[in-house]
């Protein structure tokens, strides 16, 4: 698996060998748009609620796996 810094010097290579000066600054807009590091989301009044409800769930237990989700929701779609 990639480093995050192998990663990084990919693009950075790749990024280096573009010469669209469109494409470029399209490039530029996404990355500086997708900046979240100082985005911050402010959660609704329910979505905290259930946020703590979750919480609650996982410290008493009240877990289903993956698998089991996934059976379930099967089962839903097709009306059984």
């Amino acid at each position: 698996m990639a480093t995050v810094d192998n990663i990084r010097n990919g693009l950075i290579d790749k990024i280096l060998s573009i010469k669209n000066k469109d494409f470029l600054l399209a490039l530029d807009k996404l990355i500086a748009s997708s900046s979240s590091d100082s985005e911050i989301v402010d959660l609704t009044k329910e979505q905290k609620i259930m946020l703590e409800m979750s919480e609650a769930d996982i410290k008493n237990g009240r877990l289903i796996s993956q698998e089991a989700m996934d059976k379930r929701n099967l089962e839903w779609l097709n009306g059984i």
